[in-house]
């Protein structure tokens, strides 16, 4: 799930040099500035505000994806301090002195996108220092809450986090297993106690202190479970053949079903694919919005063009194509089938193709 994906970015200005400051970050960045009346001039694109720089601040912290405050670091905490949540809801809070001499990642260094925001800005100053205090950046190890983030990946144990991440700082040993999804999501050579693995069972080994494990199956020894952090790339390709008649409850319950039966997790799910019609079918178009899965649709004249294990003379007759589950997750996923079509009677048909990376 995204942090704060539609919110805006927020700079609070409580001098004339921060509003200099300020519209520095604005000419490079797209930011709403905020500042006390006093300091207003012609400048229509500030918020000029009347009230107290608390309840400013209040208003900002919950309705903003980052805050950056250009002013000390101590007035900020204090005024931050009585709104604070977790750091998967929490903005990014920037803090920067009154002569850019510093731009400090302040709150939500990772998940809150502060400290490579930090960096960011501190590039708009000749002479700013960008200040990151986040373990894993001073040691240049890796961040075990964003492995795989900007894949998409999820994280299905999020309460492993802080003790596997807590091994990662500590240089202690740490075994990575991946059988799926995008392999460069460490962009430079791994840390000298992070050692991949080629088999799963080997996380057990007791000098594996810890595991990153990357995969869309789904693991059940407790011994793996307990000690590393798993994470769902988006690498299966859900195909389906349905009715116009077909419920929500019909489809969640098969694909789960299914996804069971061989071992995958629902979390690894990138996308439905399927036949496209002139109506969209009200039962898929809830599941997608309650999953938050989306669905991608072919022309029959394109899935009839694609070579499948099980075509089907009945399916041909009605739909113009041979094959639609297995048809449409092949093309949608550019890879292979992994599982041929099931039907689940009266009305589903579901097939499942590996995406290819």
């Amino acid at each position: 799930m995204s942090h704060h994906s539609d919110k805006g970015i927020a700079v609070l200005a409580i001098t004339r040099h921060g509003l200099e400051i300020a519209r520095v970050i604005r000419q490079n960045l797209k930011v709403q500035i905020y500042s006390p009346v006093k300091f207003s001039d012609s400048d229509s694109n500030v918020e000029w505000f009347t009230e107290q720089t608390s309840k400013v601040v209040q208003n900002l912290f919950s309705n903003s994806r980052a805050l950056i405050c250009i002013f000390s670091l101590g007035a900020v905490i204090r005024l931050i301090s009585p709104h604070l949540g977790d750091k998967k809801s929490d903005p990014a809070v920037i803090v920067i002195d009154d002569k850019a001499n510093f731009v400090i990642s302040a709150l939500s260094g990772h998940l809150g996108g502060a400290n490579s925001m930090t960096e960011q800005i501190a590039s708009f100053f000749p002479h700013a220092k960008a200040v990151i205090t986040t373990a894993a950046d001073v040691n240049e190890t890796i961040a075990v809450d964003l492995v795989g983030r900007e894949y998409g990946w999820e994280i299905e144990n999020s309460e492993s986090i802080t003790k596997v991440s807590a091994m990662m700082v500590n240089d202690e040993k740490i075994g990575v297993f991946q059988d799926t999804g995008q392999n460069d999501w460490y962009k430079v050579k791994l840390p000298p106690n992070v050692h991949k693995v080629n088999f799963l069972e080997e996380i057990k080994a007791p000098e594996f202190k810890g595991g990153l494990i990357i995969s869309e199956k789904v693991i059940k020894d407790r011994d793996i479970l307990e000690k590393s952090v798993i994470y769902r790339p988006k690498s299966l390709v859900v195909g389906i053949g349905l009715h116009w008649d077909t419920t929500s409850d019909t489809i969640s319950e098969g694909i789960q079903d299914i996804l069971l039966k061989n071992g995958l997790s629902l979390k690894s799910i990138r996308n439905i694919s399927t036949l496209r019609r002139e109506k969209e079918l009200s039962g898929l178009q809830e599941f997608s919005s309650a999953y938050g899965i989306p669905v991608q649709t072919f022309d029959k004249q394109e899935l009839a063009s694609i070579p499948v294990p099980n075509p089907s003379d009945v399916v041909n007759k009605f739909e113009g194509t041979h094959s639609v589950a297995e048809s449409s997750a092949i093309l949608s996923s550019n890879g292979q089938l992994i599982i041929p079509k099931i039907k689940l009677p009266p009305n589903l048909t579901i097939a499942v193709a590996r995406v290819r990376f």
